[in-house]
């Protein structure tokens, strides 16, 4: 009779000891941490990747820049395919289904990037760094409307790296300039582009994927160029180091690290982390063109890493404070 008096209470002790022995032993998601680190390079080449936007900028037009160094990303890649091979892939099984996976994020890829190359004409980088940071929060929207549930640490960590931006690249005196419009339409489309290879990342050869979106925007921006801007030989060596460096780096290097990573990075994470190339933009145009960096970059620059620790660690103390309560329900039990 005691026995069976006390099989309730083992079989509730048994469980607790199940659900705190998966909390203790649950180890981290190397993939999203590996993800994460990828993206924070991306960022570093993206960030370093504004000044030179700005200074080609300064030499031939925006259409013609983003022709060229998308079609050197791509050109990047092709031997970088050729060593490594096609990996066997759900897209191996429907060739065709890369071309419009492609196609779809090249379009919206030349939408971003062309309303933000025009918008670095008529206003400064600084404030291009903010208004395009600020698709973290477009991410969020765009996600929650499409049925994904953000996490409280998302959204916190959303709030604090567009509030770090704004302390980073925006002064008191606050003006729209003719491209900030242009430059906040293209953050909608920035927005876009993250959730399109969310969904087509995982589903694609990584590499295939990044080369054909590189082509289209290319041949797109080319065709625009050539219809309705004069360049010349001069404007196009004056550019050249901006054109490599846009290129081989944020194109062929950054694009392609963000497909690759976001295969196993939570949307909204992946708009996080990469918001901060506003920061490693602040510190690039800090080297190269001595800006200074002033105290309330550094506030910015602080919020923002508070941003990201915020999105990365929530879920971990979510389940450190689940574990500690289990364990203190069997403690009461016994």
């Amino acid at each position: 009779m005691e026995v069976e008096k006390c099989k309730p209470l083992l079989a509730s002790y048994a469980g607790c000891l199940i659900n705190f022995s998966y909390f203790e032993m649950k180890k981290p998601n190397t993939k999203i941490y590996r993800a994460d680190a990828l993206m924070l390079v991306t960022a570093i080449i993206w960030g370093s990747g504004f000044v030179a936007q700005r200074a080609g900028m300064d030499h031939i037009g925006p259409f013609v820049f983003n022709g060229i160094r998308f079609a050197l990303g791509a050109l990047v890649l092709l031997p970088l395919m050729k060593y490594k091979g096609i990996q066997p892939d759900s897209d191996k099984k429907r060739p065709q289904s890369f071309l419009w996976g492609g196609g779809i994020a090249g379009c919206v890829l030349f939408i971003a990037a062309t309303l933000q190359q025009i918008g670095l004409v008529y206003t400064t980088a600084g404030k291009a760094g903010f208004i395009t940071g600020l698709y973290v929060i477009f991410v969020a929207l765009m996600a929650w409307f499409g049925g994904y549930k953000p996490d409280a640490g998302s959204w916190l960590g959303a709030v604090l790296a567009c509030v770090g931006l704004y302390f980073l690249s925006v002064t008191e005196n606050l003006t729209f300039a003719p491209g900030d419009l242009w430059v906040l339409i293209g953050a909608v489309f920035w927005a876009a582009h993250v959730l399109v290879l969310s969904q087509l990342a995982p589903k694609m050869d990584g590499l295939r994927l990044a080369c054909t979106q590189f082509a289209v925007c290319s041949i797109l921006s080319l065709l625009i160029a050539i219809i309705f801007e004069t360049n010349t030989l001069l404007g196009l060596k004056a550019a050249l180091i901006p054109i490599l460096y846009g290129g081989f780096m944020s194109v062929g290097a950054g694009y392609t690290l963000q497909v690759i990573a976001q295969k196993d990075a939570p949307p909204v994470h992946a708009a996080i982390i990469l918001s901060l190339e506003a920061v490693f933009g602040a510190v690039a145009g800090w080297l190269v063109l001595d800006e200074a960096l002033s105290l309330r970059m550094f506030v910015g620059c602080a919020l923002m890493l508070t941003g990201i620790l915020t999105a990365q660690m929530w879920s971990q103390m979510v389940n450190s404070n689940r574990m500690l309560q289990l364990k203190q329900a069997c403690i009461r039990k016994t």
